[in-house]
């Protein structure tokens, strides 16, 4: 053994206790410690022959990275529906670590590991008020999700032609429509070969909606004349947190033949409330649905999973059987993720998520939901008191989208923005709604109060003083 891994395993203890005290410096401070920063490093090309050890490397990371880490965790990191991590999440992740498992096999010979992801599966299907018909497993994030779901969509259009796409490949025209695609769902057609612009385009709802017009989704599906189809619908739209109507759209399945997909990323988690689980009334007749678990689960990145009826199990199989390992039997009869989703390794990514639900339970992500809601609304109701700002759309549920008061001061945005961002104190992402540059703030964060939206309101009338 290497002399300074053997040192290593010596000193273990000692390395992980300095370890931990890095972590919890940066999770006593995640206030205080800015949510962007204008520095970067020099790379550093060379490798140290003998290596430094981990106590080296450790001390190195603390002196020239981490003071560069910004505070994405934090209570006011506000941009890309990012959410923080639980305690009880950050257990989880360090032992997924620690244990280092692949999970595969559902039998005692596989080890308990997937065992563990079908129970968070479970867990976390009676969290989201979903049946039982529903299969899942983990993936690295929504792109992942959306990717896996897609996949087995596609496989169902090649068999309403008789066809085996994932053998053979794409050999008929495939039929998407959608009205606000996440990017994610649009980089997925493109990996999955479909096209990233091979979808139609149906009309939102008029108005200040971004939600599936029924009517012209209908009239799109009668110009197919019996041709399937896949639908990609969403549960909270990235800007305006809008709604599809899947009660409609429900009904559109008794007399149309389709593939239902909802990108529910962090929309889904509505489910959870009493006051808002009718935004998600009838996603239960999906085929497939993408739920984002590093956003409003509060677990650590990478964490994701995706949802598909049960029913479909052979396709999904077709879709991502490893047929090169024979000796893992027939994959109806002995059950492995590998055969299911796209990678054949994976990390216990269900840890965190298991450990975070038996921790805080259901009444502990409604609170979470509940007040990322509350806040949102507290938010947009100090922007407009401010009367400088306006709202794009109306809240409902944890996004507000808004810009500054006044055509005139559409040219200021992006640089009040790029200003805001450079206080450090908050982080918010720019955007175009209805060909006005806007600015979105997302509230998914456990730790978010009312204290820091009244910090972010003082320090955006600054802001507007420099330009």
């Amino acid at each position: 053994m290497n002399t300074v891994l053997h040192q290593d395993l010596n000193d273990f203890q000692n390395i992980l206790d300095k370890t931990k005290e890095t972590g919890i410096d940066f999770l006593s401070n995640l206030e205080d410690i800015p949510t962007s920063n204008k520095y970067s490093i020099d790379p550093q090309n060379e490798l140290n022959e003998l290596g430094l050890g981990s106590l080296g490397a450790l001390e190195e990371f603390n002196q020239r990275l981490a003071p560069l880490m910004v505070a994405s965790p934090g209570p006011r990191y506000w941009g890309f529906v990012t959410g923080g991590s639980t305690p009880a999440s950050i257990v989880g992740d360090w032992l997924a670590a620690v244990y280092d498992q692949n999970p595969q096999a559902l039998s005692a010979q596989g080890g308990v590991s997937a065992l563990i992801e079908a129970e968070t599966i479970n867990l976390l299907l009676e969290l989201l008020n979903l049946p039982n018909d529903f299969s899942g497993g983990f993936v690295t994030g929504a792109t992942m999700s959306n990717f896996t779901n897609l996949g087995v969509a596609r496989q169902w259009f090649g068999a309403q032609f008789g066809k085996d796409f994932a053998k053979h490949g794409i050999s008929e025209k495939m039929n998407i429509l959608t009205a606000t695609p996440h990017s994610s769902s649009v980089k997925s057609l493109s990996m999955l070969g479909v096209g990233s612009q091979n979808f139609t385009l149906v009309k939102t709802i008029e108005g200040n909606r971004e939600a599936i017009d029924i009517a012209d989704l209908e009239r799109n599906i009668e110009e197919l004349n019996g041709k399937p189809f896949i639908l990609i619908s969403s549960a909270g739209t990235v800007n305006t947190a809008d709604f599809d109507d899947f009660e409609a759209i429900s009904k559109l399945r008794k007399k149309y033949k389709f593939w239902w997909h909802i990108d529910a990323a962090f929309g889904g988690f509505a489910a959870v409330s009493e006051k808002y689980k009718h935004l998600v009334s009838g996603w239960e007749a999906a085929d497939s649905i993408t739920i984002d678990c590093h956003k409003w689960l509060n677990v650590p990145y990478e964490s994701a999973f995706y949802l598909i009826k049960k029913e479909h199990i052979n396709l999904q199989i077709e879709t991502f059987q490893n047929s090169n390992a024979p000796y893992l039997g027939n994959p109806l009869e002995n059950f492995n993720y590998l055969n299911v989703l796209p990678e054949n390794s994976r990390r216990l990514r269900a840890l965190p998520a298991w450990f975070s639900l038996k921790a805080y339970g259901k009444e502990g992500y409604r609170d979470i939901v509940e007040n990322s809601t509350s806040l949102a609304l507290h938010f947009a109701n100090a922007l407009i008191e401010e009367e400088q700002f306006e709202l794009l759309a109306p809240i409902r549920l944890n996004n507000v989208c808004f810009t500054l008061k006044g055509i005139e001061n559409q040219e200021k945005v992006s640089q009040f923005l790029i200003n805001l961002n450079d206080t450090g104190k908050v982080f918010m992402t720019p955007t175009l709604y209805q060909n006005r540059k806007g600015i979105r703030a997302s509230f998914v964060n456990w730790r978010t109060s009312e204290e820091d939206v009244k910090i972010v309101i003082e320090e955006m009338k600054n802001v507007l003083e420099t330009i």
